[in-house]
Formats: structure tokens, sequence, C-alpha cells
């Protein structure tokens, strides 16, 4: 049965609704990036661009380097702009547009997020480069899907013990990464752990303006919780969202955090536009041999 016009919504000119794609417009390996600015931060390392649309904060272009097919797409904030973008990317590579039918052969991408984040340990400097071995989802949106066979039970029990976690909120999640992107893309200039996905970036992130939290020793407790030899090491807003919902449309995915604050420490990066800018050298050195 052909998916409904009110469930997959396509724009006049066939393109998804908000990406404001065609499958053509895309290639095989995409970046994410949260900024819409800091896609041309990555494409001015481009040979050509062949491709380029912008709907709201989500900019996308297409193009060569080195040889490679390469899509930059900047993902806004937070996990409910990822279910919009990693849907409307799988359905331009898995559903045929124009009988709405999903394809019999199904294609997976590559995708690499590269991001900003704060280390949760004290042992972590800014202006290091982090790879997310899982994520630990504490906001919720993945419980709308089917997620048992990806998540991770004995370490999500561990940490609701170890945190006392609230029962009026979501039930944590851990999903892990790619581990053959992981092993492609990893060096020893990659500090490595699980990262923390947050809903917000005040409280659900522990951070205090005018606003009581519900559990104000919330990142104590992250700080000092170990699965193993497992540690959450840093904390944002997409991993987690990112990695659950590749792993249930088929699709590889990791996270590269450029470190720009250390929450323990007070500390924030000097210049984090430059340590940005290196960890996307970094990257794209890698991308290439994919």
């Amino acid at each position: 049965m052909s998916i409904k016009h009110s469930e997959l919504i396509l724009n006049p000119d066939g393109s998804v609704y908000h990406l404001n794609l065609r499958p053509e417009h895309i290639s095989d390996t995409i970046i994410f990036v949260g900024d819409q600015d800091r896609v041309e931060k990555i494409t001015k390392h481009f040979d050509s661009i062949e491709f380029e649309t912008q709907k709201r904060e989500f900019k996308t272009q297409t193009g060569l380097y080195k040889g490679k097919h390469l899509t930059v797409l900047s993902t806004g904030i937070g996990p409910d702009n990822i279910d919009i973008v990693l849907n409307e990317l799988d359905a331009l590579v898995n559903i045929d547009l124009e009988t709405r039918l999903p394809k019999s052969q199904l294609t997976s991408l590559n995708i690499i997020r590269i991001g900003t984040s704060g280390a949760l340990q004290s042992d972590i400097p800014v202006d290091s480069f982090l790879i997310s071995t899982h994520g630990l989802d504490v906001n919720g949106m993945l419980h709308f899907y089917q997620i048992d066979a990806i998540s991770n039970p004995a370490i999500e029990n561990e940490f609701i013990a170890h945190t006392n976690w609230d029962k009026n909120k979501a039930r944590p999640i851990v999903i892990n990464n790619s581990a053959s992107l992981q092993k492609h893309f990893d060096s020893d200039k990659m500090y490595k752990g699980m990262t923390g996905t947050a809903g917000g970036f005040y409280g659900p992130q522990g951070r205090v303006l005018r606003l009581a939290l519900q559990d104000a020793s919330l990142n104590s407790k992250l700080d000092t919780f170990k699965y193993e030899d497992i540690k959450i090491t840093n904390f944002e807003m997409e991993t987690t969202a990112i990695y659950g919902l590749s792993k249930l449309l088929g699709h590889e995915a990791l996270s590269l955090n450029a470190i720009i604050a250390n929450r323990p420490n007070g500390d924030f990066s000097k210049d984090p536009k430059q340590t940005v800018d290196q960890l996307i050298e970094y990257a794209l050195e890698r991308i290439v041999t994919l």
C-alpha cells in the first residue's frame, strides 16, 4: 500500500517537504552540522559544488571533495529536528517518491556529524576531539519508535539506579554508534566516550539562570556514572537521535565532537572556530577513503 500524502508530504516540485531535496540532490555520504553557517565552512574545501538549497534551518550543499561525492546538511538544533532530517533523507533513498512505495532494495547512507560539545569529565581538555561511542538519550523522542532491538537495557538500568532517575521523565535510552565508522575515523587524536543527548540547552543540561532544576545534582551524577569502561564524556542535543534513527533505518552513523567547553573545570575555548575547523579538516581527510 502506498504511503498517504498526509504522511509523506512532498512539495510541488517533488522534493521532500522540509529539506527541499529530491533524490538526485544528495550523495550516499552525508555530513551533518547543526549550524547552517557551518555548511560553507566545510564546502569551502570542496573542488566544486553542484547543488545547494535552503529551507528554514535546513541548508544543503552537495559537491566534490578530492573526487568524493559529498553532501553537507545543517540539521538545526535538537532531536526533534533530527527526526525530520533522518526520516526525509531515508525517504529520498528508500521510498519511490512517484509510487510512494518503499523500495525492495534499500540504500544505507554514511552519516557523519561534526558538532561542538561540552566535556563532562575534567580530564578531557577544551580544543580536543571526541568520538561518541554511544549516545545516551535523556529526552524521550526515540520512545515513539520500536527501539527494543537497538537499545542497551543493562546500561540504561545502571544509569537509572545511579541517578535515581525521576519516574516522571522519559526512560533513558543508550544506543551504540557504527562500529565500522568508528574504526575508520579513530586515531590517537580522539577521546572516546558516551555522549548525553538532551532535549534543551539550559535545564536539560543542568544550566541554571532563573529556574530551579528538578534534580540540581544530575550533572554530578552524570560525571560519576560508569558502566564497565564506559563513561559519560560530554553533553549535546543531537547524537543519540542520529544513532537511534540511523540504526532503525539501516544507516551507518558517527558523531565527531569538537570539545569547546569543559563543564567541571569551567573552561571555554579561546578559539572555538579554529577547533571546529581543525575537526572539519580531520574528518574530510578520512571521509575521502570511505
